[in-house]
């Protein structure tokens, strides 16, 4: 019997084609997916088939019969991949699972083993290993101007367009994200605003100015062409590719995942809990030397509650979505961007209503006659975690924050679903818009 993935060493965003032949027709066979993830933890899967009446399984023809996740679908092992009881085995290399920490993207790649088994009995096994940094790729640390970042950009060929990606509320460094964004032909600057060395340590009172001076460094590299770039974020990245795109005439196009039109209050950790956080009013950002204005939090006793009882807190709670004014009294001007725009949110975010904190900015953009293309996709279904590249596990419902976790909200397979076509749209969008 064989057991066949295709293509045999593909990138991490790369969907997999996963077959076995040489069972007897209609015969029940066991297949199962493992890996590891950076902390050493073990995922794993598994979904039992009938073979078909030439002997053939093939998960993106076959639906399993029964298993971790139903219909037929060539990525249902991976993303709904569960972790597994056991102690950590670090030496192991690692997935891209959701508690992957932000920033990291070593060099080994993911080792993704399968297996099948009939009637109790192993028949077949086979790995493969699925490229965080796709080879090809040349990696630049940024050491200039106060700037943290890290560009990848492909070895050969021409000078490519530049995107900048930054994070969420996570802070920091996503430099897989970029890596993985490169390979599809971009130079791509994965931009820490803070939460890394020699930046603060809050979102609080960032500087629109140095986003600038990443758009000036990142335009002077000679491994750029074009004299405009892309900005990308996810959540609060989101917001701050609407801000830095309204604010910079050099920024040519922007997608922001379950990202806000609106200016959201910012994240003073140092408060250390997060009703200390959401009570203490800080700005997020500032534009020569004034602290921009925004939506402030509010502590409704339902989110308390969550808190004190130690539940999964849905964090959409503190953000005052309902009051259609105050929204609109703290909107981003993204009339002012002077390119295309793309907002991808998800239907059930529990983090926060991005699909309402995106609408905003589509309203502002049809009532000004926006003369670029504008477009806003929800996922149904879909959480808050549909920003990371696709085809990791999407089973865990939460993420850890300060003291607490959060509620991400959606079911597995609808945030696996959004977290692959968000992705190939994003990419799309940056070739076509900025001719990568």
């Amino acid at each position: 019997m064989k057991l066949d993935v295709t293509p045999d060493s593909p990138a991490l965003d790369t969907s997999l084609r996963i077959t076995l032949d040489g069972l007897a027709p209609g015969a029940s066979v066991t297949v199962g997916a493992a890996c590891h993830d950076l902390l050493g933890r073990r995922w794993a899967a598994q979904a039992v088939f009938a073979a078909g009446r030439d002997g053939t399984v093939d998960l993106a023809r076959d639906a399993p019969r029964s298993g971790s996740y139903a219909g037929a679908d060539p990525m249902g092992l991976i993303w709904s991949m569960t972790v597994q009881e056991g102690p950590p085995e670090p030496a192991e290399p690692a997935a891209a699972a959701p508690a992957e920490p932000a920033g990291g993207a070593p060099e080994d790649p993911q080792r993704l083993t399968l297996t099948a088994v009939v009637d109790g009995s192993p028949v077949a096994e086979t790995s493969v290993e699925r490229h965080r940094r796709p080879p090809g790729l040349t990696r630049v640390a940024v050491d200039a101007g106060g700037l943290v970042g890290v560009l990848f950009h492909p070895e050969d060929g021409p000078a490519r367009p530049g995107v900048i990606m930054v994070g969420g509320a996570e802070g920091g460094l996503h430099e897989m994200e970029a890596a993985l964004l490169a390979a599809h032909g971009f130079a791509v600057l994965s931009l820490a605003y803070f939460g890394a060395p020699g930046l603060p340590s809050g979102l609080v009172e960032v500087p629109l100015e140095y986003f600038g001076s990443a758009i000036d460094w990142l335009l002077a590299h000679p491994r750029v062409a074009g004299d405009r770039v892309g900005i990308t974020g996810g959540s609060r990245g989101g917001e701050a590719a609407l801000l830095v795109g309204s604010t910079f005439e050099r920024i040519g196009a922007v997608v922001s995942v379950v990202g806000s039109g609106v200016l959201t209050q910012g994240i003073p950790y140092e408060r250390g809990t997060l009703l200390d956080i959401l009570r203490t009013p800080a700005p997020s950002w500032t534009w020569r030397g004034t602290a921009l204005p925004y939506l402030p939090c509010t502590v409704p006793s339902e989110l308390e509650r969550q808190v004190i009882e130690g539940r999964p807190v849905q964090l959409r709670l503190a953000f005052p979505t309902h009051d259609s004014d105050l929204l609109a009294r703290y909107a981003i001007e993204v009339e002012r961007i002077r390119g295309p725009v793309l907002m991808l949110t998800a239907e059930r975010d529990d983090q926060w209503d991005a699909p309402t904190l995106s609408a905003v900015a589509v309203a502002r953009l049809d009532r000004a006659g926006y003369p670029f293309q504008h477009q806003h996709v929800t996922y149904p279904g879909a959480g808050h975690a549909i920003a990371p590249p696709p085809y990791g596990p999407t089973t865990e419902l939460t993420a850890p924050g300060p003291g607490v976790m959060f509620a991400t909200g959606g079911t597995p397979e609808a945030t696996a679903t959004a977290r692959a076509d968000q992705w190939i749209r994003a990419t799309a969008w940056f070739a076509e818009h900025l001719g990568g």
